[in-house]
């Protein structure tokens, strides 16, 4: 089957991935065998592509195919799934795997799981034909979104939405959200806030005058450069884009008792900051991974609002494409790779 495929020493001729003939896989115990429709590009795919994850995510898998926004459908079953189907559609995340009985599990905080394995990352993900999976970790595709539709539900959805539950626990309540960095995730969590009534404040390269009049078209009330003073203060932000200079921006932004929620899985070096920045009962805080039951309840409320995202199609093969225009931001939404039925 072919499969794009990260080696750092043995790169693509047209960037980091080099596309690749690889055995077919076969579902172990547990798994499920998925033919692959489309696979969303995400930031983290930047970082595994960089080698910046470690201690975020553990050690990697070299070499590996990325790509943990997989929407595909059930071709067969491994011993012992119960749940799923052949034929059915299913969404493969970037939590491929825990172990099921650790605090952290039993708590319903699997995305904590110290045994944790990433889709795309210690695992073959979905830039290829066909991968394998945890049928545990797959999530159900809501009717109404096409694969490729669907796809950035599966990691920029998903994140944002987890976000969203940590900045609404801002004491006081949640009516006004900045989003630091519009792409992907951001996109989609605009509309979502939106829809619950929440005033979004959309926070750009300063400059970036084509992605804050794509926020004001999802939304947003008010879009600007990340360097300007929103014109109330927030109860909440949340920060995407992995600059670690915009923390003490963003908590100078939100009043006594905000929140700010750093939902990228890596970021740059936090300058310091004075004390009186999160004086006040503000909170700094962090979104890892996600969670199943994130991942249901978002699916399950995309149809109602209904979420629409903005995507940008390559091919399979075109994947070091796609990675070099979300490094350089020469589109707005998400990117998604089309996987053409072998």
């Amino acid at each position: 089957m072919r499969a794009m495929v990260f080696d750092p020493l043995h790169p693509g001729p047209d960037g980091p991935l080099r596309l690749t003939e690889l055995p077919e896989p076969v579902a172990g115990p547990g798994q499920v065998l998925v033919d692959v429709r489309a696979c969303g590009v995400c930031r983290t795919d930047l970082h595994v592509v960089d080698q910046e994850l470690g201690g975020e995510a553990g050690a990697p898998k070299v070499p590996v195919v990325p790509g943990h926004q997989v929407v595909g459908r059930v071709l067969a079953l491994g011993e012992g799934v119960t749940g799923l189907a052949v034929g059915d559609r299913v969404g493969v995340p970037w939590l491929g795997h825990t172990c099921g009985h650790c605090g952290f599990c039993r708590a319903e905080l699997e995305n904590l799981c110290d045994q944790a394995r990433f889709t795309g990352y210690q695992r073959d993900g979905g830039m290829a034909e066909r991968m394998v999976a945890d049928a545990a970790a797959c999530l159900p595709i809501p009717v109404g979104f096409d694969d490729l539709q669907a796809a950035p539900l599966l990691c920029a959805g998903l994140i944002g939405w987890r976000c969203l539950r940590m900045a609404a626990q801002t004491p006081g309540g949640l009516r006004r959200l900045g989003l630091y960095g519009f792409g992907a995730a951001a996109h989609i969590l605009c509309q979502v806030a939106a829809w619950q009534g929440i005033e979004v404040l959309a926070f750009t390269r300063p400059g970036d005058t084509v992605a804050q009049d794509f926020a004001r078209s999802l939304g947003a009330t008010w879009a600007g450069p990340s360097d300007q003073a929103p014109p109330e203060p927030l109860d909440a932000a949340i920060l995407f884009a992995p600059v670690g200079a915009l923390v003490p921006q963003a908590l100078s932004r939100v009043r006594k008792g905000g929140t700010v929620v750093c939902g990228g899985i890596h970021m740059s070096e936090i300058p310091a900051f004075s004390y009186d920045l999160l004086w006040g009962e503000r909170v700094l805080r962090s979104v890892a991974n996600l969670t199943h039951r994130d991942g249901l309840e978002l699916l399950a409320l995309a149809p109602r609002i209904p979420v629409k995202t903005q995507v940008r199609p390559y091919r399979l093969e075109e994947a070091n494409r796609a990675l070099d225009d979300l490094r350089n931001g020469r589109f707005s939404g998400a990117a998604v790779l089309v996987v053409d039925p072998a």
